[in-house]
């Protein structure tokens, strides 16, 4: 695995990034990006399951590791979700995904960090940056 991390600069306050990135509608809104149709299920709680799905009930599973109210949400990817069911936890403690949130004077930075495999960095080098302006543009409205 790789670390791979991603920055924008929002015009808008931490709170408002916050409720584009989580919000259920926004959530599909800027992920659309990586799939169409693409959501998750889960009170985004620390210590809660979460699944990360795609149409078909197809993508991963994981745990909510810390959640700080517009500060941080990290997430902890334990393995993968086939056809609605859970496949045997396959990923290590590597796999993260991280987002903190950082504002000053109105003006919020977000930071998405995460662990990635080989063969998916030129995927997400591409497509990342492209979701994070979607997450601006939504923050910004």
């Amino acid at each position: 695995m790789k670390k791979l991390q991603f920055t924008i600069q929002i015009n808008a306050p931490r709170e408002k990034v916050w409720e584009a990135l989580w919000n259920d509608q926004n959530y599909r809104e800027w992920t659309s990006v990586f799939h169409e149709g693409s959501y998750y299920e889960s009170d985004l709680q620390e210590g809660s399951e979460i699944l990360f799905l795609s149409p078909g009930e197809n993508g991963m599973f994981g745990v909510v590791e810390k959640m700080i109210p517009f500060e941080k949400m990290y997430f902890k990817h334990k393995g993968e979700v086939h056809s609605g069911e859970k496949q045997q936890a396959t990923y290590g403690n590597e796999a993260i995904e991280q987002y903190d949130l950082t504002e000053t004077d109105g003006k919020t930075e977000l930071t998405a960090t995460m662990n990635a495999p080989e063969e998916y960095i030129p995927f997400f080098a591409e497509v990342f940056p492209k979701a994070l302006e979607k997450v601006k543009e939504i923050a910004e409205k």
